[in-house]
Order: C-alpha cells, then structure tokens, then sequence
C-alpha cells in the first residue's frame, strides 16, 4: 500500500484593504505643464518622419489654456499619479518604509484630483531646451490651491499615520508639477491640511471606510 503523501495546508491572508481621504494645502505655486494636442502630434509626425510644417507664432493665450487639465467635473485638475509618485519619491527620506512596498501598498483613485482655490494665471517663464537654447513657455500656475486624494490602501503595511507623514515629507521635499524641489526648484509644495485649517476652507471629508 502507497503510503499517503503529506498534504500541506497553505492560508492566504486577507487583504484588509481600507479607505480614506486626504487634503492638501498647497505652500506654493502649482504650475502645470499639460502636452497639447498639438505638441503630441508634432511629436507623433517627427517620429513618422513625416514632413514637418513651417513653425507657426506663438499664441500665449492657446499656449496657456492647453497647459491646464480640465476636470471632468468642472474646473480644473492635475493628475493623480503626480502625488503617488511624489509620496512613493519620500521613501527614502523616512525610515522603516520602501519604494517598493509603498509604490503597491497604496493607490490614488481617479485620473485627476481636482484643484480649488485661486482660477488659473497665465505665466511667462524663460525654460532652456535642447543644446541650451532658450524660449519662452507660457503655461497655467495656481497660486493659492488645495485639493482632495482619494486612497486606498492595504492597512496589513501601512498605516494612515505613515500615509500621512509620507505626503507631508513628499510635499516639502519632493513637489509636484514643473519647477518642483525634486528637480530644483520651490513650486508645486504641499502639506496635509489640519482640521481648523479644513474648517476656515469649509471643507467637509469623507469618513474612512474599508
């Protein structure tokens, strides 16, 4: 008789997989620098080889609206992907989390959070291109803005506590959007909004959920 196999019994944890909302008060300029349709076709035509049209004049204006992300509920947003990558950049000025179990431990839903606070201005800056040569881009900056992050999370690695103290570093130190500390500049900083200041704001969060 075949002597019975050992069996062994493998338990796959539960993913405890939980909710929450977050606001940001910006500390400086958010500047946005959205590629317009006409750039990504310009883009797309050169690398088909495709004949290159004359160079048209600027147009500050059309420049200017095309560097917005417009939400799909009004207004304007930026996208959500900027603060995950920011947050997940903190990594490595805190201690006890990774990039890597961050980058999966959490997500921001939705494409784009939207923006409220000041409307959009129109910014002229002088930018350095290819081979040093200089230009002038104009492009949408919110000088006073502050904006809501829906996420989800796995609470078995990280805690809301963590979360927290990872967006508060990302926004001092890390930035989103053009011109930001990551890439040496002062724009684009943030911070996680007290309750007095959500107050002053009369803005109402969502209750964590899981």
């Amino acid at each position: 008789m075949t002597p019975r196999s050992n069996v062994t019994i493998v338990e796959i944890p539960t993913l405890n997989v939980q909710r929450m909302e977050v606001v940001l008060i910006g500390d400086s300029e958010l500047i946005c620098s959205r590629w317009s349709e006409k750039a990504k076709a310009q883009m797309l035509a050169k690398q088909m080889k495709k004949a290159q049209p004359k160079k048209e004049a600027k147009d500050p204006e059309a420049d200017f609206r095309s560097s917005l992300y417009a939400h799909p509920d009004g207004g304007y947003g930026f996208p959500t992907i900027a603060f995950k990558a920011a947050t997940v950049s903190a990594c490595s000025q805190v201690d006890g989390v990774t990039k890597v179990n961050t980058r999966a431990a959490f997500h921001l839903n939705g494409e784009l959070v939207k923006i409220e606070g000041d409307d959009p201005h129109m910014r002229e800056d002088m930018v350095r291109i290819a081979m040093g040569t200089a230009d002038i881009r104009y492009r949408g900056g919110f000088k006073r803005w502050w904006c809501k992050l829906d996420i989800s999370y796995n609470a078995n690695v990280l805690s809301p506590e963590q979360i927290i103290n990872l967006i508060n570093t990302a926004g001092f130190g890390v930035g989103v959007g053009e011109w930001r500390p990551q890439k040496g500049g002062g724009y684009g900083r943030f911070h996680v909004a007290t309750s007095e200041e959500m107050e002053k704001l009369g803005i109402v969060k969502m209750e964590a959920t899981e």
